[in-house]
């Protein structure tokens, strides 16, 4: 049984369908480095990203897909899962060897898989959109913490660029540490209510995707929104666990605004028509944390 490893990035998986079409080799499985083999497994090739030969493959993708299903590609690597590897590298794997466009053949379990795999991203973008909770700092800039389960923020900041556009906000994903900063005016001084003590605050801005290579979605990070993370993450001036910011950065009115909130949050609450189940099915509990109306 072979089997191809490679380092989690976007880059090494394209890397490692190149090495496939030149050893002419089709390995069985395609596993992160450091995880455990599949049993059975008596030959290991160890791919060694490079980004020319990644290259190739996106632009070779490019020529034999529709625009949609590169999409759904790069959307489904959002996902983060591990069990999405040897299904993608199939999936991209069969492209090159049918020389054909078989995104929409779903009785290809490699297709259905990743298709799946990208529309549960997709409908995960959309619950960020209509879960974010925004704070208003003593400086103006808006706060908005997330934790979802998938990559969806490059998916969504376009989204809150043109809809906030005269606005200075920042959303920031809790779970992987790094977020998105929009100003209405860009100035040298990008995020003003971050921490000052011995430089910990320190803002580090960098524009595409977060796994170190090629980003699956080009346009992401670029225009209004600067992606940014922190050099520690234990001196943001938010809790990672409840979203909220420190209260000498708070605005004095935001409390007074988030109590009003969630005023007017049970009182359209109508007790007679309770229905907790739909409430769950529509709004996740995994999802409360950072709601001020659940707070």
């Amino acid at each position: 049984m072979l089997v191809y490893t490679f380092d989690r990035t976007f880059d090494g998986l394209l890397t490692a369908v190149f090495d496939a079409f030149a050893l002419h080799q089709q390995p069985e499985e395609l596993v992160a480095e450091g995880d455990v083999l599949p049993m059975f497994c008596d030959e290991v090739h160890h791919v060694a990203t490079a980004s020319d030969k990644s290259g190739r493959v996106w632009r070779g993708l490019e020529k034999q897909l529709k625009r949609e299903a590169l999409h759904l590609i790069a959307v489904s690597w959002l996902s983060e899962s591990r069990e999405l590897y040897t299904p993608l590298f199939h999936y991209i794997y069969k492209v090159f060897q049918l020389k054909a466009d078989i995104s929409t053949n779903f009785s290809d379990a490699d297709v259905l898989y990743v298709t799946n795999t990208a529309r549960r991203v997709m409908h995960e973008q959309h619950r960020m959109k209509q879960f974010l909770r925004f704070q208003k700092a003593k400086d103006g800039t808006y706060l908005g913490v997330v934790s979802p389960d998938n990559d969806v923020l490059p998916l969504i900041i376009d989204h809150f660029a043109d809809r906030f556009r005269d606005q200075q906000w920042l959303i920031f994903d809790a779970r992987r540490k790094y977020g998105y900063y929009h100003a209405a005016e860009r100035t040298a001084d990008m995020v003003s209510f971050s921490p000052p003590s011995e430089g910990s605050g320190e803002v580090i801005s960098s524009e595409g995707s977060g796994d170190g290579g090629r980003s699956p979605l080009p346009s992401e990070g670029s225009g209004e929104a600067l992606r940014i993370t922190f050099e520690n993450a234990d001196a943001l001036p938010f809790d990672l666990q409840t979203g909220k910011l420190s209260d000498e950065l708070l605005s004095e009115n935001d409390q007074l605004f988030q109590e009003l909130w969630r005023t007017y949050f049970k009182a359209i609450c109508i007790r007679e028509r309770l229905n907790p189940k739909k409430q769950l099915n529509d709004m996740p509990r995994r999802y409360w944390r950072y709601l001020t109306e659940k707070q």
